[in-house]
């Protein structure tokens, strides 16, 4: 049964193209849905089979990422904005998805989320914080810097769901989900974004 829903962009600007290699079986690759940046939304797989969209990685306990969840893919190629109908769209699917199945907001997660370092998907120029404020994703609430520690920082991603990667790797998918557009070596704002989400939502 699914408990996790996986973001994606498609990397292809051709929508139809991006459906094509969906559904051809010796690509190895596909997806639950499919949305195209005009909002039309097409299911390539029923939501109770297994589809192959996540690939190696894992969350929290979770190893078989493409058993337990639900794959959308969003036409983009990765570097510009997602289009208003297509936002409208998934914003429509995702919660007839998450009642069906029961899944909280806490279990939306992004490709880069579980693939650090593999894959970076849905990207910088998605809009999280959107989703969060319609209660179909989560963001951090931290109200003060905490002193930077690299321990408790790796424990407290483990605590939230990331995989085991190297440090900077880690950093840049905790980022590019939480706090995009920062650069640089782990600071107190990473600490307390951290802090704040492993306490409130500890990946099972």
């Amino acid at each position: 049964m699914p408990d996790i829903i996986v973001l994606h962009y498609t990397a292809m600007a051709d929508c139809d193209a991006a459906q094509r290699v969906l559904c051809t079986p010796e690509r190895e690759v596909s997806a639950h849905y499919l949305i195209a940046p005009n909002g039309t939304v097409t299911q390539l797989v029923d939501e109770d089979q297994r589809a192959w969209h996540a690939g190696a990685g894992s969350w929290g306990s979770v190893t078989d990422v493409n058993s337990r969840s639900i794959g959308i893919e969003m036409s983009n190629i990765g570097t510009a904005p997602f289009s208003a109908p297509l936002m409208d769209a998934l914003e429509t699917l995702l919660p007839e998805i998450m009642n069906r199945w029961s899944i909280p907001p806490e279990r939306v997660i992004g490709h880069s989320d579980m693939a650090p370092g593999r894959k970076i998907d849905p990207g910088a120029r998605f809009d999280w914080t959107r989703l969060a404020r319609q209660g179909l994703a989560i963001r951090a609430q931290a109200q003060a810097p905490i002193a930077a520690d690299q321990a408790r920082f790796d424990t407290a991603l483990t605590q939230i769901g990331y995989p085991t990667a190297d440090a900077d790797t880690r950093l840049s998918a905790f980022r590019l989900r939480h706090r995009q557009g920062a650069t640089g070596p782990l600071d107190a704002w990473d600490m307390a974004l951290a802090t704040d989400l492993a306490a409130r939502y500890p990946a099972t």
